[in-house]
């Protein structure tokens, strides 16, 4: 039976036109399809009860998804029962695919009920269709006896009902309060009216952030520029090899350059970073109140 391109009416029309399968014909069916591979047989089955995957998809019309798309799930549900149902196990086709079934019109409605992943275990899909009906009957029993019910002893109980954790319960509430939506929607119905994805707080740095942080590394450099000065030529070249390049030297390297040991290079490093340390603390003043800042 096609389950592609036909409009809803057009299958459901169909469908109820289809054969209706003894137990044994139904056997026999199901026997020439797992041993044979006979298509003509799978065929006969699956139309045989796809009344019984459309009926099972109409429940969930409530769910905001197309009847078409969930007469699609519910008829490949009914084609993975077919393919996976095992005669000798002395079971009605039609009551092993009531699981298969509804197994993939539950998937399809979680899947497409939003952007926010709903959750799959069979728990959350426990709490995900049955937490409406649980709590209108918790509400209801609560009614009766005259009992008053806050929503934290709502959820509560829910949680207890379903056997899920109350965080599942609060999740889902939210899941469940409405759909998505758009973030390029207006706030408004006036055309002119700003989106709501203008309302969003830029990420980005701000202008006043950018300023400041231009400004100190400005003013560290006019620093680092102060204290280099201090220095003497060798001093300043040990220093920016060793300190400003991407890829600093080794001491060995530059005495081999300089024609120095390796420890008096060092050495010499040393007594250049103690120059510069106090070429720094004579604006110390300054610097403090910058580190402090």
């Amino acid at each position: 039976m096609a389950l592609d391109t036909a409009s809803d009416q057009s299958l459901s029309r169909r469908a109820m036109k289809a054969e209706l399968l003894d137990a044994e014909t139904e056997l026999k069916l199901a026997y020439a399809w797992r041993d044979e591979r006979d298509v003509e047989a799978l065929h006969r089955l699956v139309t045989a009860y796809m009344r019984l995957a459309i009926s099972m998809a109409a429940k969930f019309k409530r769910y905001g998804a197309p009847m078409n798309d969930l007469i699609q799930e519910a008829g490949l549900g009914l084609m993975k029962a077919a393919d996976k149902f095992d005669p000798d196990r002395g079971v009605r086709f039609s009551t092993y695919a009531v699981w298969w079934i509804k197994a993939s019109i539950q998937d399809h409605v979680m899947r497409n009920w939003s952007m926010v992943r709903t959750g799959s275990t069979s728990s959350q899909k426990s709490l995900f269709f049955n937490m409406r009906r649980v709590q209108a009957r918790l509400e209801r029993e609560a009614m009766k006896t005259g009992e008053t019910l806050d929503k934290h002893q709502l959820r509560q109980m829910i949680a207890t009902e379903v056997g899920v954790p109350l965080h599942d319960v609060e999740m889902m509430e939210g899941r469940l309060a409405g759909s998505d939506y758009s973030l390029n929607a207006t706030q408004s119905v006036d055309d002119e009216g700003r989106e709501w994805i203008d309302a969003l707080e830029d990420p980005s740095e701000q202008a006043e952030h950018i300023v400041e942080a231009d400004h100190d590394r400005a003013q560290l450099r006019e620093w680092l520029i102060a204290s280099m000065n201090a220095l003497n030529e060798r001093e300043r070249f040990i220093v920016r090899e060793r300190k400003l390049r991407e890829n600093p030297r080794t001491l060995e390297s530059l005495g081999d350059e300089l024609g120095l040991s390796k420890e008096r290079v060092r050495q010499v490093e040393a007594a250049a970073f103690g120059k510069m340390r106090k070429t720094l603390e004579a604006q110390s003043g300054e610097v403090r109140s910058f580190l402090a800042h």
